[in-house]
Protein backbone atom coordinates (compact mmCIF):
# COMPACT_ATOMS: atom_id res chain seq x y z
CA UNK A 1 0.00 0.00 0.00
CA UNK A 2 1.03 3.23 -0.88
CA UNK A 3 0.81 6.24 2.14
CA UNK A 4 0.96 10.05 1.07
CA UNK A 5 1.41 13.61 2.98
CA UNK A 6 -1.30 15.11 4.02
CA UNK A 7 0.41 18.47 3.20
CA UNK A 8 0.72 17.20 -0.94
CA UNK A 9 -1.37 13.66 -2.31
CA UNK A 10 1.49 13.56 -4.53
CA UNK A 11 3.81 12.93 -2.24
CA UNK A 12 3.84 9.25 -1.33
CA UNK A 13 6.34 6.73 0.22
CA UNK A 14 5.48 2.74 0.77
CA UNK A 15 4.96 0.99 3.83
CA UNK A 16 8.97 0.83 4.74
CA UNK A 17 9.69 4.43 3.75
CA UNK A 18 6.62 5.78 5.53
CA UNK A 19 7.12 4.11 9.07
CA UNK A 20 11.05 4.74 8.83
CA UNK A 21 10.55 8.39 8.14
CA UNK A 22 7.78 8.73 10.69
CA UNK A 23 7.03 12.23 9.05
CA UNK A 24 6.47 12.63 5.10
CA UNK A 25 9.69 15.44 3.75
CA UNK A 26 7.60 18.12 3.65
CA UNK A 27 6.50 17.93 7.29
CA UNK A 28 2.92 16.35 6.46
CA UNK A 29 1.82 13.30 7.82
CA UNK A 30 1.28 9.84 6.37
CA UNK A 31 -1.85 8.79 5.43
CA UNK A 32 -3.15 5.95 3.15
CA UNK A 33 -3.35 6.40 -0.56
CA UNK A 34 -6.35 4.31 0.18
CA UNK A 35 -8.79 2.77 3.29
CA UNK A 36 -9.51 -0.33 2.61
CA UNK A 37 -13.26 -1.95 3.45
CA UNK A 38 -13.29 -4.93 5.65
CA UNK A 39 -14.90 -7.76 3.90
CA UNK A 40 -18.74 -8.37 4.34
CA UNK A 41 -18.47 -11.77 5.87
CA UNK A 42 -16.11 -10.58 8.61
CA UNK A 43 -18.63 -7.87 9.75
CA UNK A 44 -21.13 -10.07 9.70
CA UNK A 45 -19.03 -12.37 11.95
CA UNK A 46 -17.90 -10.10 13.96
CA UNK A 47 -19.17 -11.28 17.33
CA UNK A 48 -17.08 -13.88 19.24
CA UNK A 49 -13.77 -13.01 17.53
CA UNK A 50 -10.89 -12.94 19.82
CA UNK A 51 -8.35 -9.34 19.36
CA UNK A 52 -6.02 -10.87 17.51
CA UNK A 53 -8.42 -12.54 14.88
CA UNK A 54 -10.02 -9.01 14.31
CA UNK A 55 -6.45 -7.35 14.38
CA UNK A 56 -5.22 -9.73 11.65
CA UNK A 57 -8.04 -8.82 9.05
CA UNK A 58 -8.12 -4.90 9.54
CA UNK A 59 -3.79 -5.51 9.47
CA UNK A 60 -3.81 -7.90 6.05
CA UNK A 61 -4.88 -4.82 3.95
CA UNK A 62 -2.19 -2.63 4.81
CA UNK A 63 0.76 -4.97 5.05
CA UNK A 64 -0.15 -7.89 2.44
CA UNK A 65 2.20 -5.64 -0.07
CA UNK A 66 5.19 -5.88 2.43
CA UNK A 67 4.43 -9.62 4.07
CA UNK A 68 3.00 -12.70 3.47
CA UNK A 69 0.14 -13.84 5.36
CA UNK A 70 1.95 -16.29 7.83
CA UNK A 71 4.65 -13.56 8.39
CA UNK A 72 1.49 -10.77 8.75
CA UNK A 73 0.62 -13.63 11.66
CA UNK A 74 3.70 -14.08 12.81
CA UNK A 75 3.84 -9.83 13.58
CA UNK A 76 0.23 -9.86 14.75
CA UNK A 77 0.84 -12.74 17.43
CA UNK A 78 4.03 -10.84 18.41
CA UNK A 79 2.83 -7.15 19.16
CA UNK A 80 -0.25 -8.07 20.68
CA UNK A 81 -0.08 -10.87 23.86
CA UNK A 82 -2.51 -8.79 25.45
CA UNK A 83 -5.95 -8.28 24.98
CA UNK A 84 -8.71 -5.55 25.59
CA UNK A 85 -11.76 -6.67 27.55
CA UNK A 86 -15.24 -5.20 27.35
CA UNK A 87 -16.77 -4.02 30.65
CA UNK A 88 -20.51 -3.50 30.49
CA UNK A 89 -21.95 -1.26 33.41
CA UNK A 90 -25.27 -1.17 32.06
CA UNK A 91 -27.22 -3.10 29.25
CA UNK A 92 -26.19 0.09 26.90
CA UNK A 93 -23.00 1.49 28.69
CA UNK A 94 -19.98 -0.14 28.59
CA UNK A 95 -15.96 0.36 29.14
CA UNK A 96 -13.46 -0.81 27.22
CA UNK A 97 -10.20 -1.51 28.97
CA UNK A 98 -6.72 -0.47 26.53
CA UNK A 99 -4.44 -1.01 29.66
CA UNK A 100 -3.57 -4.84 29.84
CA UNK A 101 -0.31 -4.38 27.89
CA UNK A 102 3.24 -3.85 29.92
CA UNK A 103 3.05 -0.79 30.82
CA UNK A 104 -0.88 -0.78 31.32
CA UNK A 105 -1.89 1.96 28.95
CA UNK A 106 -3.53 2.10 25.46
CA UNK A 107 -0.64 2.99 24.34
CA UNK A 108 1.01 -0.22 24.03
CA UNK A 109 -1.02 -1.28 21.28
CA UNK A 110 0.42 0.84 19.39
CA UNK A 111 3.97 0.87 20.92
CA UNK A 112 4.26 -2.91 20.10
CA UNK A 113 3.29 -3.26 16.77
CA UNK A 114 5.38 -0.61 15.43
CA UNK A 115 8.20 -2.13 17.05
CA UNK A 116 7.48 -5.29 15.83
CA UNK A 117 7.45 -4.06 12.41
CA UNK A 118 10.41 -1.58 12.86
CA UNK A 119 12.14 -4.86 13.67
CA UNK A 120 11.61 -6.33 10.63
CA UNK A 121 12.09 -3.50 8.62
CA UNK A 122 15.93 -3.09 10.00
CA UNK A 123 17.09 -6.62 10.46
CA UNK A 124 19.33 -5.95 6.98
CA UNK A 125 20.36 -2.55 7.44
CA UNK A 126 23.98 -1.03 8.57
CA UNK A 127 22.79 2.14 9.94
CA UNK A 128 21.03 2.81 13.48
CA UNK A 129 17.95 3.88 13.92
CA UNK A 130 17.02 6.84 15.98
CA UNK A 131 13.64 6.76 17.76
CA UNK A 132 12.79 10.07 18.27
CA UNK A 133 9.32 10.65 21.22
CA UNK A 134 7.54 13.25 22.69
CA UNK A 135 5.43 12.23 25.30
CA UNK A 136 2.92 13.48 27.94
CA UNK A 137 2.93 10.04 29.99
CA UNK A 138 2.21 7.15 28.67
CA UNK A 139 3.57 6.96 25.27
CA UNK A 140 6.99 7.21 26.24
CA UNK A 141 6.83 4.17 28.94
CA UNK A 142 4.72 2.34 26.20
CA UNK A 143 7.44 2.80 23.59
CA UNK A 144 10.55 2.75 25.61
CA UNK A 145 9.06 -1.14 26.78
CA UNK A 146 8.20 -2.07 23.01
CA UNK A 147 11.70 -0.58 21.55
CA UNK A 148 13.56 -2.22 24.58
CA UNK A 149 16.77 -4.09 24.09
CA UNK A 150 15.87 -4.40 19.81
CA UNK A 151 18.78 -4.46 17.89
CA UNK A 152 20.07 -1.67 15.86
CA UNK A 153 17.09 1.04 17.51
CA UNK A 154 17.92 3.14 19.80
CA UNK A 155 14.91 5.35 21.82
CA UNK A 156 15.32 8.99 22.84
CA UNK A 157 12.54 10.09 24.97
CA UNK A 158 11.60 13.85 25.22
CA UNK A 159 9.02 14.54 28.33
CA UNK A 160 7.83 17.86 30.58
CA UNK A 161 9.55 18.16 34.15
CA UNK A 162 6.95 17.51 36.63
CA UNK A 163 4.31 17.29 34.63
CA UNK A 164 3.93 13.20 34.37
CA UNK A 165 2.56 11.54 37.22
CA UNK A 166 5.41 9.49 39.16
CA UNK A 167 4.79 5.83 37.94
CA UNK A 168 5.06 7.56 34.43
CA UNK A 169 8.11 8.90 34.84
CA UNK A 170 9.21 5.75 36.89
CA UNK A 171 8.09 3.42 33.99
CA UNK A 172 10.24 6.45 31.37
CA UNK A 173 13.40 7.09 32.68
CA UNK A 174 14.25 3.75 34.47
CA UNK A 175 15.07 1.06 31.98
CA UNK A 176 18.53 2.14 30.08
CA UNK A 177 20.15 -0.30 27.69
CA UNK A 178 19.41 1.34 24.38
CA UNK A 179 16.52 4.02 25.86
CA UNK A 180 17.74 7.33 26.59
CA UNK A 181 15.43 9.37 28.60
CA UNK A 182 15.31 13.88 28.38
CA UNK A 183 13.41 15.72 30.86
CA UNK A 184 12.75 19.05 28.77
CA UNK A 185 12.11 21.99 30.90
CA UNK A 186 8.96 23.23 28.78
CA UNK A 187 5.23 21.37 28.44
CA UNK A 188 4.59 18.62 25.84
CA UNK A 189 3.82 20.68 23.38
CA UNK A 190 7.37 22.16 23.49
CA UNK A 191 8.29 18.24 23.51
CA UNK A 192 6.61 17.97 20.69
CA UNK A 193 7.95 21.05 18.46
CA UNK A 194 11.55 19.69 19.32
CA UNK A 195 10.80 16.39 17.43
CA UNK A 196 9.40 17.96 14.23
CA UNK A 197 12.14 20.36 14.08
CA UNK A 198 14.72 17.91 14.09
CA UNK A 199 12.74 15.48 11.00
CA UNK A 200 12.90 18.99 9.56
CA UNK A 201 16.35 19.68 10.12
CA UNK A 202 18.16 18.78 6.66
CA UNK A 203 21.71 18.13 8.56
CA UNK A 204 20.23 15.84 10.79
CA UNK A 205 18.08 13.50 8.21
CA UNK A 206 21.35 13.11 6.53
CA UNK A 207 22.86 12.14 9.41
CA UNK A 208 20.82 10.36 11.29
CA UNK A 209 17.48 7.57 9.92
CA UNK A 210 15.76 9.55 12.19
CA UNK A 211 11.81 8.16 13.12
CA UNK A 212 8.86 8.88 15.88
CA UNK A 213 7.02 6.52 17.93
CA UNK A 214 4.90 9.20 18.15
CA UNK A 215 0.64 8.82 16.69
CA UNK A 216 2.26 10.91 14.02
CA UNK A 217 3.75 7.83 12.81
CA UNK A 218 1.53 5.35 10.69
CA UNK A 219 2.74 2.28 12.29
CA UNK A 220 1.45 3.96 15.49
CA UNK A 221 -2.02 5.06 14.11
CA UNK A 222 -2.74 1.64 12.41
CA UNK A 223 -2.91 -0.22 14.99
CA UNK A 224 -5.27 1.97 17.26
CA UNK A 225 -8.18 1.16 14.66
CA UNK A 226 -7.98 -2.28 15.68
CA UNK A 227 -9.52 -2.58 19.27
CA UNK A 228 -12.59 -0.26 18.17
CA UNK A 229 -13.15 -3.38 15.82
CA UNK A 230 -12.79 -5.66 18.78
CA UNK A 231 -15.30 -3.11 21.17
CA UNK A 232 -18.24 -4.01 18.35
CA UNK A 233 -17.39 -7.47 18.69
CA UNK A 234 -17.89 -7.76 22.21
CA UNK A 235 -21.11 -5.97 22.28
CA UNK A 236 -24.22 -7.73 24.16
CA UNK A 237 -26.14 -5.92 21.39
CA UNK A 238 -25.55 -4.41 18.05
CA UNK A 239 -29.35 -3.66 17.44
CA UNK A 240 -28.90 -0.20 18.67
CA UNK A 241 -26.47 2.23 16.91
CA UNK A 242 -23.06 2.40 18.48
CA UNK A 243 -21.28 5.53 19.93
CA UNK A 244 -17.86 5.71 21.61
CA UNK A 245 -16.01 8.23 23.46
CA UNK A 246 -12.32 8.86 23.03
CA UNK A 247 -10.40 10.62 25.90
CA UNK A 248 -8.40 13.25 23.35
CA UNK A 249 -5.42 15.01 23.42
CA UNK A 250 -3.09 13.88 20.59
CA UNK A 251 -6.04 13.05 18.54
CA UNK A 252 -4.87 9.41 17.49
CA UNK A 253 -6.69 7.27 19.14
CA UNK A 254 -9.74 9.73 17.70
CA UNK A 255 -8.09 9.11 14.38
CA UNK A 256 -7.67 5.16 14.81
CA UNK A 257 -11.63 4.98 15.59
CA UNK A 258 -12.45 6.88 12.76
CA UNK A 259 -9.91 4.44 10.45
CA UNK A 260 -11.99 1.68 11.67
CA UNK A 261 -15.36 3.73 10.69
CA UNK A 262 -14.00 3.91 6.94
CA UNK A 263 -13.06 0.76 7.07
CA UNK A 264 -16.51 -0.52 7.88
CA UNK A 265 -16.52 -1.11 11.52
CA UNK A 266 -20.25 0.34 12.38
CA UNK A 267 -19.35 3.07 14.43
CA UNK A 268 -22.43 5.46 14.06
CA UNK A 269 -21.06 8.97 16.38
CA UNK A 270 -17.51 9.74 17.95
CA UNK A 271 -17.47 11.80 21.40
CA UNK A 272 -14.27 13.84 21.60
CA UNK A 273 -13.41 14.18 25.09
CA UNK A 274 -11.43 16.50 26.65
CA UNK A 275 -10.14 18.41 29.47
CA UNK A 276 -9.58 21.65 29.79
CA UNK A 277 -7.17 21.71 27.03
CA UNK A 278 -9.89 22.09 24.51
CA UNK A 279 -8.32 23.38 21.57
CA UNK A 280 -10.47 20.73 19.41
CA UNK A 281 -13.63 21.36 20.73
CA UNK A 282 -13.59 25.01 19.96
CA UNK A 283 -12.43 23.92 16.52
CA UNK A 284 -15.84 21.49 16.27
CA UNK A 285 -17.67 25.04 17.99
CA UNK A 286 -16.25 27.54 14.96
CA UNK A 287 -13.99 26.02 12.64
CA UNK A 288 -10.89 27.71 13.80
CA UNK A 289 -7.80 25.44 15.37
CA UNK A 290 -6.45 27.75 17.83
CA UNK A 291 -3.30 26.58 19.20
CA UNK A 292 -2.34 27.67 23.03
CA UNK A 293 -0.78 26.62 26.02
CA UNK A 294 -0.85 23.86 28.05
CA UNK A 295 -2.26 23.75 31.44
CA UNK A 296 -1.36 20.79 33.63
CA UNK A 297 -4.41 19.13 34.68
CA UNK A 298 -5.53 15.57 36.56
CA UNK A 299 -5.82 14.04 32.87
CA UNK A 300 -2.20 14.57 31.56
CA UNK A 301 -1.86 12.59 28.64
CA UNK A 302 -4.94 15.02 26.95
CA UNK A 303 -2.65 18.36 28.09
CA UNK A 304 -1.94 19.16 24.38
CA UNK A 305 -2.19 22.61 22.60
CA UNK A 306 -1.46 21.86 18.71
CA UNK A 307 -2.63 18.28 18.22
CA UNK A 308 -0.90 16.64 15.49
CA UNK A 309 -3.76 14.23 14.48
CA UNK A 310 -5.78 17.42 13.81
CA UNK A 311 -4.56 17.39 10.13
CA UNK A 312 -5.50 13.69 9.41
CA UNK A 313 -8.72 14.48 11.08
CA UNK A 314 -8.84 17.74 8.31
CA UNK A 315 -7.65 15.34 5.58
CA UNK A 316 -10.09 12.56 6.36
CA UNK A 317 -13.08 14.74 5.83
CA UNK A 318 -11.61 16.50 3.03
CA UNK A 319 -11.21 20.07 5.27
CA UNK A 320 -15.24 19.96 5.81
CA UNK A 321 -16.07 21.79 9.24
CA UNK A 322 -19.71 20.20 8.80
CA UNK A 323 -18.98 16.70 8.40
CA UNK A 324 -16.55 16.73 11.25
CA UNK A 325 -19.43 17.77 12.71
CA UNK A 326 -21.98 15.21 12.35
CA UNK A 327 -19.23 12.06 13.01
CA UNK A 328 -17.62 13.98 16.04
CA UNK A 329 -19.62 14.98 19.68
CA UNK A 330 -17.28 17.70 21.85
CA UNK A 331 -17.23 18.34 25.00
CA UNK A 332 -14.25 19.56 27.76
CA UNK A 333 -14.78 18.98 31.57
CA UNK A 334 -12.50 20.12 34.09
CA UNK A 335 -10.50 18.44 37.27
CA UNK A 336 -13.15 19.34 39.48
CA UNK A 337 -15.84 17.00 37.65
CA UNK A 338 -13.03 14.74 36.33
CA UNK A 339 -12.54 13.86 40.06
CA UNK A 340 -16.60 13.76 41.11
CA UNK A 341 -16.81 11.31 37.91
CA UNK A 342 -14.28 8.94 39.69
CA UNK A 343 -15.70 9.00 42.96
CA UNK A 344 -19.48 8.35 41.33
CA UNK A 345 -18.51 5.49 38.81
CA UNK A 346 -17.05 3.51 41.45
CA UNK A 347 -20.01 4.66 43.84
CA UNK A 348 -22.81 3.93 41.45
CA UNK A 349 -21.27 0.71 39.40
CA UNK A 350 -18.11 0.13 41.48
CA UNK A 351 -15.66 0.24 38.55
CA UNK A 352 -12.85 2.14 38.98
CA UNK A 353 -11.75 4.91 36.30
CA UNK A 354 -8.57 6.47 35.86
CA UNK A 355 -8.40 10.21 35.47
CA UNK A 356 -9.04 10.06 31.43
CA UNK A 357 -11.49 7.37 31.79
CA UNK A 358 -13.53 9.39 34.07
CA UNK A 359 -13.87 12.44 31.41
CA UNK A 360 -14.39 9.82 28.74
CA UNK A 361 -17.49 9.31 30.83
CA UNK A 362 -18.63 12.54 31.31
CA UNK A 363 -19.01 13.33 27.62
CA UNK A 364 -20.31 9.82 27.08
CA UNK A 365 -23.05 11.22 29.66
CA UNK A 366 -23.30 14.71 28.49
CA UNK A 367 -23.80 12.91 24.95
CA UNK A 368 -26.43 10.73 26.26
CA UNK A 369 -28.46 13.56 27.63
CA UNK A 370 -28.59 15.40 24.76
CA UNK A 371 -29.94 12.58 22.88
CA UNK A 372 -32.49 9.78 23.43
CA UNK A 373 -30.84 7.65 26.18
CA UNK A 374 -32.01 4.62 24.87
CA UNK A 375 -30.74 5.04 21.23
CA UNK A 376 -27.34 4.35 21.70
CA UNK A 377 -25.32 1.35 22.51
CA UNK A 378 -22.07 3.52 24.38
CA UNK A 379 -18.48 2.21 24.68
CA UNK A 380 -15.80 4.70 26.65
CA UNK A 381 -12.34 4.11 26.78
CA UNK A 382 -10.33 3.21 29.47
CA UNK A 383 -7.08 3.92 28.49
CA UNK A 384 -4.72 3.47 31.91
CA UNK A 385 -5.29 1.68 34.62
CA UNK A 386 -6.55 3.87 37.53
CA UNK A 387 -3.24 2.50 39.42
CA UNK A 388 -1.28 4.73 37.50
CA UNK A 389 -3.19 7.59 39.13
CA UNK A 390 -2.94 6.28 42.44
CA UNK A 391 -2.87 9.12 44.53
CA UNK A 392 -5.31 11.31 42.15
CA UNK A 393 -7.98 8.26 42.21
CA UNK A 394 -7.83 7.77 46.08
CA UNK A 395 -8.45 11.75 46.88
CA UNK A 396 -11.46 11.40 44.56
CA UNK A 397 -13.35 8.92 46.84
CA UNK A 398 -12.00 5.67 46.09
CA UNK A 399 -10.70 3.75 49.32
CA UNK A 400 -7.95 1.99 47.53
CA UNK A 401 -6.92 1.60 44.21
CA UNK A 402 -5.05 -2.25 43.96
CA UNK A 403 -1.65 -1.34 42.16
CA UNK A 404 -0.18 -4.48 39.97
CA UNK A 405 2.88 -5.69 40.95
CA UNK A 406 4.92 -4.76 38.15
CA UNK A 407 3.80 -1.10 38.31
CA UNK A 408 4.92 -1.64 41.99
CA UNK A 409 8.19 -3.09 41.03
CA UNK A 410 9.09 0.15 38.53
CA UNK A 411 8.52 2.36 41.84
CA UNK A 412 11.83 0.85 43.58
CA UNK A 413 13.79 1.33 40.65
CA UNK A 414 16.42 4.24 40.02
CA UNK A 415 15.65 7.24 37.66
CA UNK A 416 18.00 7.83 35.00
CA UNK A 417 17.16 10.65 32.78
CA UNK A 418 19.18 13.84 31.75
CA UNK A 419 17.56 17.30 32.52
CA UNK A 420 17.75 19.40 28.98
CA UNK A 421 16.52 22.73 27.87
CA UNK A 422 13.82 23.68 25.32
CA UNK A 423 16.77 24.81 22.87
CA UNK A 424 16.36 23.00 19.56
CA UNK A 425 20.19 23.89 19.14
CA UNK A 426 20.88 22.09 21.99
CA UNK A 427 18.84 19.10 21.15
CA UNK A 428 20.53 18.81 17.90
CA UNK A 429 23.86 18.86 19.00
CA UNK A 430 22.77 16.53 21.71
CA UNK A 431 21.78 14.26 18.96
CA UNK A 432 24.89 14.29 16.98
CA UNK A 433 27.08 13.43 19.65
CA UNK A 434 25.04 11.04 21.18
Amino acid sequence: MRFYSTKNKSLQANLKEAVLRGLAPDGGLFMPLEIPLLPQNFLKNLKGLSFKEAALEMAKPFLRDDFSLFEIEQLIERAFPFSAPLQSLTDNLHVLELFHGPTLAFKDFGAQFMAALTERFTQKQDQELTVLVATSGDTGSAVAHGFYRKQGVRVVLLYPSGMVSEIQEKQLTTLGANVTALEIEGTFDDCQWLVKQAFNDADLRQKLLLTSANSINIARLLPQSFYYGYAVAQLPDRRQPIVISVPSGNLGNLTGGLLAQRMGIPVSRFVSAMNTNDVFMEYLQTGRLRPRIVRPTLSNAMDVGNPSNFYRILDLFNHDHRDIQKAIYGASFDDEQTRLAIKQVFEHYGYILDPHGAVGFLAMEKFRTEMPANKWQGIVLETAHPAKFKPIVEQSGVPEVPVPYRLAATLNKEKKAIKFSKSFDDFKEWLLNF
